[in-house]
């Protein structure tokens, strides 16, 4: 059995060498490092995919939100509403731009935003949400636009762990996560499901004009070479990961539909498990598990975890501090208790590996070693 990765980029790699390995040569014979045809061609593509006009490519997923927040222009002081269960990059930007983060609560089943914590966080002061489509589906993005509409919010998608995933409107209508706000953002981080092997990033949207404020802000806020008009940042995507980044894109989907079918083996295994609670699929979304998150109940779950890592199973705790409890981001509006479902995932939850090249071999061995756990 091949040794168990969270993430095996190496056997993915070893499945597509000869189209990255000739992509990458290109891109080092045509010496177009920065901005050269391999990012035009990228973006072109992920247009196409995400069915949206704009991509700005950029350096990574936390530049995607900070230039997006920037472009908007959102002011010091101003408050943006996000969720308390999230990586620390969704809130380190607000912070950084000087705004005022707001966390509420999440929904106890897809561990996104809850749209009535969200309308009772709202102020005069607030100005967007960021709802962050958690772990490859998508949040209620339906409710988040009527909310956005009736207080005139905007809305910036945090979609670096749902690239692929589609929102599934109650007409029947679909749009790819980040698509569907005012802007949406996504990381091409190597284990992100679209990963690059660098950093990497992309800001999405169907505005004109909010695209082209976008493009200045990514190149130092210049409108015209050496005449900046605007304050911005110097965050670009290089020419060797768009490549990467091209051959990748094409696999998507299959990426994707890998990922489900290990998912519903895990499912399967732990369908009658009383103190496993396996991951809800939100009927509003498709899922493309960049994660697959357990909710652990009456037991220690990090004993489980060491129990699993001396069987060589990799196992993570996504995310063991809530945003609200992290000492950089300690705020007297907010006290342990507040946000009861947050702070219960928090405690309960870790993710087992997921990713294009888990076989049944190992799957057999990683879900036979969850439930040796609950016999010991």
């Amino acid at each position: 059995m091949n040794k168990i990765a969270m993430v095996d980029l190496k056997r993915q790699y070893e499945k597509i060498k000869p189209e990255i390995d000739q992509a990458i040569s290109d891109v080092i014979n045509s010496t177009a490092f920065i901005n050269g045809p391999a990012v035009k061609t990228f973006q072109e593509d992920m247009e196409a995919y995400l069915d949206v006009k704009h991509v700005i490519p950029c350096a990574n997923g936390t530049d995607a939100l900070q230039v997006a927040m920037m472009a908007l222009g959102i002011k010091p002081g101003d408050e943006v509403i996000t969720t308390s269960f999230t990586f620390i990059a969704t809130a380190e930007v607000i912070a950084l731009l000087g705004y005022t983060p707001v966390v509420v609560d999440v929904d106890p089943d897809t561990f996104n935003l809850d749209p009535d914590s969200v309308r009772k966080a709202i102020t005069s002061k607030t100005k967007a949400i960021v709802p962050v489509h958690l772990f490859g589906q998508c949040a209620d993005m339906e409710a988040m636009l009527e909310i956005a509409q009736k207080h005139n919010l905007f809305i910036i998608e945090d979609a670096c762990q749902a690239i692929g995933a589609d929102y599934i409107f109650k007409d029947g209508t679909r749009k790819k996560a980040g698509t569907i706000g005012h802007v949406g953002c996504t990381s091409f981080f190597p284990s992100k499901n679209l990963g690059c092997y660098g950093d990497g990033g992309a800001i999405f949207t169907n505005d004109d004009e909010l695209a082209k404020q976008l493009r200045v802000v990514v190149n130092h806020g210049m409108t015209v070479r050496y005449y900046h008009d605007f304050i911005g940042v110097n965050s670009r995507l290089d020419s060797i990961q768009a490549a990467v980044l091209k051959v990748k894109l094409a696999r998507l989907d299959d990426y994707a539909a890998a990922r489900n079918k290990a998912a519903d083996f895990y499912d399967k295994a732990f369908s009658n498990n009383p103190r496993l609670k396996t991951p809800v699929r939100f009927e509003r979304s498709t899922h493309v598990f960049h994660q697959y998150t357990l909710v652990t109940d009456g037991i220690d779950r990090n004993e489980l975890v060491d129990f699993l890592t001396k069987k060589e199973v990799p196992a993570m705790i996504y995310y063991p501090v809530p945003l609200h409890l992290q000492k950089a981001y300690l705020d007297p509006r907010y006290k342990e208790g507040d946000f009861p479902v947050t702070e219960h995932l928090c405690r309960t939850v870790f993710s087992l590996p997921m990713h294009t090249e888990l076989d049944e071999e190992q799957l057999e061995y990683i879900t036979s070693s969850v439930l040796e756990f609950f016999k010991a």
